[in-house]
């Protein structure tokens, strides 16, 4: 067998998720119909976060096993032909190196939030971004992130139906920045740990807007950290605006 990296962008409206489900349309099962028609037999592939329904992904990090060996370019654009119409491109590929493995080799996770403040309804950014009407204060934002870099019980940020092993988490990043847009006022939020807790980005997000927007101060997300408790987290933001920015590696597998 032959193993392929892949770099994946998607717009995850249409998508119940990554993960494929019997019988709905998943990034993944598309992807696994698209390679059955370059090599016809099962697959299954291999991603480096299951990103939930309506999810995007501009660095999704994926391998594929193939029987023959092909060349990386070729493979790509007989992916991205048999993927159309669908919102999904093969935006890399490359001959994987040693054991590599999209989800076991990674190290670091990087997701992007997009909020969108203003009062008109938004029209090309629809389905992209989280929209809000009020403005929010950054500093305030920033201060509540700040309480939870680091090591952390993060129950408090956690899906009941998460199936992690532990509520343990390190966050190592989480920067808010303020952007002027010809479309209105973004909110950034770049977050960046190894791994993540089912819905952990989404809930930092709803309860740091409650700070932004003055319903919550920055000591009552370190008052909700230390509850560890789901019942005292904020809102959960909608899945809009959230993306798999990328994914690192001890070696960028398209690199060489």
């Amino acid at each position: 067998m032959y193993r392929y990296a892949l770099k994946v962008e998607y717009h995850g409206a249409p998508f119940v998720g990554w993960q494929r489900q019997v019988d709905l349309l998943s990034v993944q099962g598309t992807i696994e119909a698209a390679l059955s028609k370059l090599e016809r037999r099962t697959h299954n592939i291999a991603a480096a976060g299951r990103t939930d329904a309506g999810v995007h992904a501009l660095g999704q990090i994926a391998h594929c096993d193939m029987d023959q060996e092909w060349d990386a370019f070729r493979l790509s654009e007989a992916l991205n032909y048999h993927l159309k119409p669908h919102p999904i491109a093969i935006t890399a590929c490359a001959p994987a190196v040693g054991d590599f493995h999209a989800r076991f080799s990674a190290h670091e996770r990087r997701y992007l939030f997009r909020i969108l403040s203003r009062r008109a309804p938004a029209t090309h950014q629809d389905g992209l971004v989280w929209q809000v009407k009020h403005a929010l204060d950054v500093d305030a934002m920033q201060r509540g992130a700040d309480v939870l870099l680091g090591k952390h019980d993060f129950t408090t940020f956690r899906s009941t139906i998460c199936q992690a092993e532990s509520p343990v988490k390190t966050l190592d990043h989480l920067q808010i920045s303020e952007v002027e847009t010809a479309g209105g006022t973004e909110y950034h939020f770049d977050v960046r740990a190894r791994s993540f807790l089912h819905n952990q980005v989404r809930s930092f997000v709803g309860t740091l807007e409650r700070v932004g927007a003055g319903t919550w101060s920055p000591d009552d997300v370190k008052s909700a950290l230390e509850a560890r408790d789901r019942a005292a987290c904020g809102p959960v933001c909608p899945p809009q605006g959230l993306y798999l920015a990328g994914v690192g590696y001890p070696q960028d597998p398209f690199s060489g």
